[in-house]
């Protein structure tokens, strides 16, 4: 596996040149990543907010991610952004990137490919830093863009760049943010929703999962973003997408949708948690909250999705499942 790993990376090293440092390209990149089990399913595991050099739970959450990953045989690992507290990297030789990932994350089971997006923590930092080559090359597990798109074959997963979206990172004072690549913002964001509602559009997968790191729907303590409510969220709808899933908020969480398919999973429990802040929210919508530390599996086939969470004990504490009658069912 690692030396698989490291001729992925390779190839990856003229992609990363590019994309981590000019503005958004025509098409959003594209990597295949199609299942290798007998029976065509596909699992992952979805962590966010975790980069903390082990500490608050973290080493707890890898140790239980790696006994769940091998369990399961996981395809691949997901980032749902804020990998690297409190103020992303430095630069390219930073030790929070060996003290938070490499040194933490080192079962067997969770030396697969992990796609990451950035949260607002990260772009506090050196966001091209935490893009650059240089890191793959330093541990060939990790790959991070601003947006993109990993097509397994019956399912594909549309990862998006969030935190350019939030007006209120461009206004506030308390921290500074690197916005190399994102200016003039306008177009930054017009060109990233026109590629995915274009991405989506052109999708023939079974099954279509949005990955971003801020919440669109939340009852944590960052609660709901109105931005991606007012400019992604009716493409998500339009596009029939199953999930979108995010961080942001440190807890774990399932609410779903009453006017569409669309289901939205916070996975932001891979550190610091227990804020101790829940929102009340419509019974009917909000199918599971937890206010601790953890991650989410999903599991996809042809027909069939399901997740289930998991504490920091390794314990299930939520599933869900839903099934999609295709073109190969009788």
């Amino acid at each position: 596996m690692a030396m698989k790993n490291k001729t992925y990376a390779t190839i990856l090293l003229a992609v990363y040149a590019v994309v981590a440092t000019v503005h958004v390209a025509a098409d959003l990149q594209r990597f295949d990543h199609l299942p290798t089990k007998a029976d065509g399913s596909l699992d992952i595991l979805v962590v966010g907010d975790w980069g903390r050099r082990g500490l608050y739970n973290q080493s707890n959450v890898a140790h239980q991610m790696g006994k769940i990953g091998e369990n399961l045989d996981v395809d691949f690992i997901v980032s749902t952004g804020d990998n690297f507290y409190e103020d992303g990297l430095i630069d390219e030789e930073d030790s929070l990137f060996y003290e938070s990932f490499t040194q933490v994350y080192t079962a067997t089971s969770l030396q697969k490919q992990w796609y990451s997006v950035l949260g607002n923590h990260d772009y506090r930092g050196n966001v091209l830093a935490q893009l650059s080559p240089v890191l793959t090359q330093k541990d060939s597990k990790w790959l991070c863009l601003r947006s993109f798109i990993v097509n397994s074959g019956i399912v594909e997963f549309f990862f998006i760049d969030t935190t350019p979206f939030q007006d209120k990172y461009f206004t506030e004072t308390d921290h500074k943010y690197d916005w190399r690549g994102v200016l003039p913002r306008e177009e930054y964001l017009s060109n990233v929703l026109k590629e995915v509602d274009m991405a989506l559009e052109e999708s023939i997968a079974t099954w279509k999962i949005v990955i971003g790191h801020h919440t669109i729907f939340s009852a944590g303590s960052h609660g709901n973003t109105q931005e991606l409510i007012d400019q992604l969220l009716p493409i998500l709808e339009a596009k029939e997408v199953d999930l979108y899933i995010n961080g942001h908020d440190h807890c774990l969480q399932h609410i779903s949708s009453q006017n569409s398919q669309l289901q939205f999973l916070t996975s932001g429990g891979g550190s610091k948690a227990w804020r101790g802040e829940v929102n009340q929210w419509n019974p009917t919508e909000m199918k599971f909250y937890y206010d601790g530390q953890g991650f989410m599996t999903l599991r996809v086939t042809e027909g069939d999705i399901s997740v289930a969470f998991y504490d920091v004990f390794g314990e299930i504490i939520h599933t869900w499942s839903n099934t999609k009658y295709t073109h190969m069912d009788s």
